[in-house]
Protein backbone atom coordinates (compact mmCIF):
# COMPACT_ATOMS: atom_id res chain seq x y z
CA UNK A 1 0.00 0.00 0.00
CA UNK A 2 2.75 2.41 0.96
CA UNK A 3 4.64 1.44 -2.21
CA UNK A 4 1.58 2.26 -4.33
CA UNK A 5 1.22 5.68 -2.66
CA UNK A 6 4.92 6.39 -3.20
CA UNK A 7 4.67 5.33 -6.87
CA UNK A 8 1.68 7.62 -7.47
CA UNK A 9 3.42 10.53 -5.76
CA UNK A 10 6.57 9.90 -7.78
CA UNK A 11 4.58 9.78 -11.04
CA UNK A 12 2.85 13.04 -10.14
CA UNK A 13 6.23 14.64 -9.44
CA UNK A 14 7.62 13.41 -12.76
CA UNK A 15 4.65 14.91 -14.64
CA UNK A 16 5.24 18.20 -12.87
CA UNK A 17 8.96 18.11 -13.68
CA UNK A 18 8.25 17.28 -17.34
CA UNK A 19 6.22 20.46 -17.69
CA UNK A 20 8.49 22.61 -15.53
CA UNK A 21 11.87 21.58 -16.93
CA UNK A 22 11.15 21.13 -20.64
CA UNK A 23 13.16 23.45 -22.90
CA UNK A 24 11.72 23.84 -26.40
CA UNK A 25 14.74 24.69 -28.52
CA UNK A 26 12.53 25.38 -31.58
CA UNK A 27 11.05 28.50 -29.95
CA UNK A 28 12.78 31.79 -29.28
CA UNK A 29 13.62 32.48 -25.64
CA UNK A 30 14.69 35.87 -24.33
CA UNK A 31 18.01 36.44 -22.57
CA UNK A 32 17.55 36.61 -18.77
CA UNK A 33 16.69 40.19 -17.72
CA UNK A 34 19.66 42.06 -16.27
CA UNK A 35 19.63 42.94 -12.56
CA UNK A 36 22.97 44.79 -12.36
CA UNK A 37 25.20 45.94 -15.21
CA UNK A 38 28.42 47.78 -15.95
CA UNK A 39 28.90 49.20 -19.43
CA UNK A 40 27.37 48.16 -22.73
CA UNK A 41 28.16 45.76 -25.56
CA UNK A 42 27.32 46.73 -29.13
CA UNK A 43 26.31 43.82 -31.36
CA UNK A 44 25.91 44.05 -35.10
CA UNK A 45 22.68 42.45 -36.37
CA UNK A 46 20.91 42.38 -39.73
CA UNK A 47 18.60 45.05 -38.36
CA UNK A 48 21.43 47.32 -37.24
CA UNK A 49 23.42 47.73 -34.05
CA UNK A 50 22.01 46.30 -30.85
CA UNK A 51 23.22 47.82 -27.56
CA UNK A 52 23.05 45.44 -24.60
CA UNK A 53 24.03 46.08 -20.97
CA UNK A 54 26.98 43.97 -19.81
CA UNK A 55 25.60 42.04 -16.84
CA UNK A 56 27.16 41.81 -13.43
CA UNK A 57 24.17 39.60 -12.67
CA UNK A 58 20.85 38.59 -14.23
CA UNK A 59 17.56 37.55 -12.68
CA UNK A 60 17.29 33.85 -11.90
CA UNK A 61 21.06 33.47 -11.40
CA UNK A 62 23.77 33.62 -8.72
CA UNK A 63 26.98 35.62 -8.50
CA UNK A 64 29.83 35.33 -6.03
CA UNK A 65 32.25 37.87 -4.60
CA UNK A 66 35.47 36.18 -3.47
CA UNK A 67 38.30 38.00 -1.75
CA UNK A 68 40.82 37.74 1.07
CA UNK A 69 40.13 39.35 4.43
CA UNK A 70 40.08 43.16 4.74
CA UNK A 71 39.51 43.94 1.06
CA UNK A 72 36.26 45.84 1.73
CA UNK A 73 33.91 43.07 0.62
CA UNK A 74 31.03 44.43 2.70
CA UNK A 75 31.57 47.93 1.30
CA UNK A 76 31.44 46.49 -2.22
CA UNK A 77 28.19 44.67 -1.48
CA UNK A 78 26.85 47.99 -0.20
CA UNK A 79 27.93 49.68 -3.43
CA UNK A 80 26.16 47.10 -5.62
CA UNK A 81 23.05 47.16 -3.43
CA UNK A 82 22.87 50.96 -3.59
CA UNK A 83 23.29 50.83 -7.38
CA UNK A 84 20.45 48.32 -7.66
CA UNK A 85 18.14 50.37 -5.44
CA UNK A 86 18.82 53.70 -7.14
CA UNK A 87 19.25 52.59 -10.75
CA UNK A 88 21.88 55.17 -11.55
CA UNK A 89 24.03 56.80 -8.89
CA UNK A 90 27.10 59.10 -8.89
CA UNK A 91 28.76 57.00 -6.17
CA UNK A 92 28.46 53.88 -8.31
CA UNK A 93 30.22 55.04 -11.47
CA UNK A 94 28.87 53.10 -14.43
CA UNK A 95 27.21 50.39 -12.34
CA UNK A 96 23.48 50.46 -13.01
CA UNK A 97 20.57 48.72 -11.33
CA UNK A 98 17.63 47.40 -13.32
CA UNK A 99 15.18 47.09 -10.43
CA UNK A 100 11.91 48.41 -11.76
CA UNK A 101 9.71 48.27 -8.67
CA UNK A 102 11.31 45.19 -7.09
CA UNK A 103 12.72 44.89 -3.56
CA UNK A 104 16.07 44.06 -1.97
CA UNK A 105 16.64 41.51 0.79
CA UNK A 106 20.03 42.17 2.41
CA UNK A 107 21.33 39.47 4.78
CA UNK A 108 24.48 39.78 6.93
CA UNK A 109 25.58 36.67 8.81
CA UNK A 110 28.87 37.92 10.28
CA UNK A 111 28.44 41.32 11.94
CA UNK A 112 26.71 42.31 15.17
CA UNK A 113 23.66 44.55 15.09
CA UNK A 114 25.55 47.83 15.48
CA UNK A 115 27.83 47.14 12.51
CA UNK A 116 24.93 45.75 10.48
CA UNK A 117 23.01 48.93 11.16
CA UNK A 118 25.95 51.04 10.00
CA UNK A 119 26.26 48.99 6.79
CA UNK A 120 22.55 49.08 5.96
CA UNK A 121 22.31 52.79 6.79
CA UNK A 122 25.15 53.59 4.38
CA UNK A 123 23.37 51.68 1.60
CA UNK A 124 20.21 53.67 2.21
CA UNK A 125 22.13 56.95 2.30
CA UNK A 126 24.05 56.24 -0.92
CA UNK A 127 20.97 54.95 -2.74
CA UNK A 128 19.04 58.08 -1.69
CA UNK A 129 15.62 56.51 -2.22
CA UNK A 130 12.36 57.54 -0.57
CA UNK A 131 10.70 54.13 -0.30
CA UNK A 132 12.06 52.27 2.74
CA UNK A 133 9.68 49.38 2.03
CA UNK A 134 11.89 48.31 -0.88
CA UNK A 135 14.99 47.66 1.27
CA UNK A 136 14.75 44.85 3.85
CA UNK A 137 17.71 44.20 6.15
CA UNK A 138 18.54 41.44 8.62
CA UNK A 139 21.58 40.42 10.69
CA UNK A 140 21.53 36.67 11.33
CA UNK A 141 24.55 36.23 13.58
CA UNK A 142 22.35 35.47 16.62
CA UNK A 143 20.45 32.55 15.06
CA UNK A 144 21.87 29.08 14.45
CA UNK A 145 23.14 28.04 11.04
CA UNK A 146 20.32 25.49 10.62
CA UNK A 147 17.73 28.27 10.78
CA UNK A 148 19.36 30.70 8.34
CA UNK A 149 18.28 29.23 5.00
CA UNK A 150 14.71 28.58 6.23
CA UNK A 151 14.60 32.19 7.48
CA UNK A 152 15.80 33.52 4.12
CA UNK A 153 13.19 31.44 2.30
CA UNK A 154 10.52 32.70 4.70
CA UNK A 155 11.52 36.28 3.89
CA UNK A 156 11.35 35.58 0.16
CA UNK A 157 7.81 34.30 0.68
CA UNK A 158 6.68 37.24 2.80
CA UNK A 159 8.45 40.20 1.15
CA UNK A 160 6.82 41.28 -2.07
CA UNK A 161 8.83 40.68 -5.25
CA UNK A 162 12.46 40.46 -4.10
CA UNK A 163 14.72 41.15 -7.09
CA UNK A 164 18.10 41.12 -5.35
CA UNK A 165 19.09 38.87 -2.45
CA UNK A 166 22.48 39.72 -0.89
CA UNK A 167 24.05 37.15 1.43
CA UNK A 168 27.14 38.62 3.04
CA UNK A 169 28.70 35.54 4.56
CA UNK A 170 27.40 32.57 2.57
CA UNK A 171 29.72 30.20 4.47
CA UNK A 172 27.60 30.80 7.58
CA UNK A 173 24.63 29.04 5.97
CA UNK A 174 26.22 25.70 6.86
CA UNK A 175 28.22 24.22 9.72
CA UNK A 176 31.32 23.25 7.75
CA UNK A 177 32.13 24.85 4.36
CA UNK A 178 34.66 22.06 3.79
CA UNK A 179 31.95 19.40 4.01
CA UNK A 180 31.09 18.28 0.43
CA UNK A 181 27.53 17.18 1.19
CA UNK A 182 26.57 20.33 3.11
CA UNK A 183 28.24 22.55 0.52
CA UNK A 184 26.46 20.90 -2.39
CA UNK A 185 23.12 21.18 -0.57
CA UNK A 186 23.58 24.92 0.04
CA UNK A 187 24.69 25.61 -3.54
CA UNK A 188 21.75 23.63 -4.91
CA UNK A 189 19.30 25.39 -2.58
CA UNK A 190 20.53 28.83 -3.64
CA UNK A 191 20.20 27.79 -7.27
CA UNK A 192 16.60 26.73 -6.65
CA UNK A 193 15.76 29.96 -4.80
CA UNK A 194 17.15 32.13 -7.59
CA UNK A 195 15.04 30.23 -10.12
CA UNK A 196 11.84 29.90 -8.08
CA UNK A 197 11.75 33.56 -7.01
CA UNK A 198 13.33 34.91 -10.23
CA UNK A 199 15.81 36.97 -8.22
CA UNK A 200 19.54 37.53 -8.47
CA UNK A 201 21.46 36.16 -5.50
CA UNK A 202 24.70 37.95 -4.64
CA UNK A 203 26.91 35.87 -2.33
CA UNK A 204 30.13 36.76 -0.51
CA UNK A 205 32.84 34.26 0.43
CA UNK A 206 36.42 34.50 1.66
CA UNK A 207 39.19 33.20 -0.57
CA UNK A 208 41.88 30.83 0.66
CA UNK A 209 44.93 32.45 2.23
CA UNK A 210 47.53 33.15 -0.45
CA UNK A 211 45.22 31.97 -3.23
CA UNK A 212 42.49 33.34 -5.48
CA UNK A 213 40.39 30.21 -4.96
CA UNK A 214 37.14 30.64 -3.02
CA UNK A 215 37.35 28.98 0.39
CA UNK A 216 36.41 25.39 1.05
CA UNK A 217 34.27 22.90 -0.80
CA UNK A 218 31.48 25.48 -0.71
CA UNK A 219 33.56 27.74 -2.95
CA UNK A 220 34.04 24.87 -5.39
CA UNK A 221 30.33 24.00 -5.34
CA UNK A 222 29.31 27.60 -5.98
CA UNK A 223 31.78 28.03 -8.85
CA UNK A 224 29.91 25.29 -10.70
CA UNK A 225 26.59 27.10 -10.28
CA UNK A 226 27.30 30.82 -10.55
CA UNK A 227 26.89 33.19 -13.47
CA UNK A 228 29.64 35.61 -12.39
CA UNK A 229 32.61 35.44 -10.04
CA UNK A 230 33.86 38.82 -8.89
CA UNK A 231 37.37 39.01 -7.48
CA UNK A 232 38.48 41.80 -5.13
CA UNK A 233 42.07 42.70 -4.31
CA UNK A 234 43.94 45.58 -2.76
CA UNK A 235 45.20 47.97 -5.41
CA UNK A 236 49.04 47.78 -5.21
CA UNK A 237 49.46 51.35 -6.50
CA UNK A 238 47.05 52.93 -4.03
CA UNK A 239 46.39 50.65 -1.05
CA UNK A 240 43.32 52.67 -0.03
CA UNK A 241 41.58 51.43 -3.17
CA UNK A 242 40.11 48.02 -3.89
CA UNK A 243 40.27 46.70 -7.45
CA UNK A 244 37.37 44.68 -8.85
CA UNK A 245 37.88 42.00 -11.53
CA UNK A 246 35.38 39.89 -13.40
CA UNK A 247 37.07 36.52 -12.94
CA UNK A 248 34.34 34.30 -14.40
CA UNK A 249 31.34 35.22 -16.54
CA UNK A 250 28.86 33.25 -18.61
CA UNK A 251 28.32 36.34 -20.73
CA UNK A 252 30.50 39.31 -21.59
CA UNK A 253 32.90 40.21 -18.75
CA UNK A 254 32.67 43.72 -17.37
CA UNK A 255 35.77 45.92 -17.28
CA UNK A 256 38.05 46.03 -14.25
CA UNK A 257 37.56 49.06 -12.00
CA UNK A 258 38.48 50.27 -8.52
CA UNK A 259 36.58 51.82 -5.65
CA UNK A 260 37.44 53.55 -2.39
CA UNK A 261 35.74 54.45 0.86
CA UNK A 262 35.36 58.24 0.90
CA UNK A 263 35.69 60.65 3.81
CA UNK A 264 32.02 60.14 4.70
CA UNK A 265 32.51 56.39 5.01
CA UNK A 266 30.65 55.59 1.79
CA UNK A 267 31.96 53.32 -1.00
CA UNK A 268 32.61 55.20 -4.23
CA UNK A 269 33.82 54.06 -7.66
CA UNK A 270 37.04 55.72 -8.88
CA UNK A 271 36.09 57.56 -12.07
CA UNK A 272 38.24 60.69 -12.25
CA UNK A 273 41.73 59.31 -11.53
CA UNK A 274 43.87 57.10 -13.77
CA UNK A 275 43.96 53.54 -12.46
CA UNK A 276 46.91 51.58 -13.93
CA UNK A 277 45.24 48.24 -13.16
CA UNK A 278 42.24 48.90 -15.40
Amino acid sequence: MQTDIFTRQNEDNMKKFLAECKVDYTKKIDYPPVALSLGNKVLQTKNGNLVLPIPIGTYGNISMISAPAKTKKTFFVSLLTAAYLSGDNPYCGGIKGHRGSRSVLHIDTEQGKWHCHRTFQSVYDVANIDDKEKYHTFGLRSIGWKNRIPFIEHCLDKIKDVGLLCIDGVSDLLLDPNNPEQSNEVAEKLMQLSENYNCHILTVIHSNHGSEKARGHLGTSLINKIETEIRLEKNPINTDWTTVHCKVSRGYPFETFSFKVNNNGYPEVITDIYDPLK
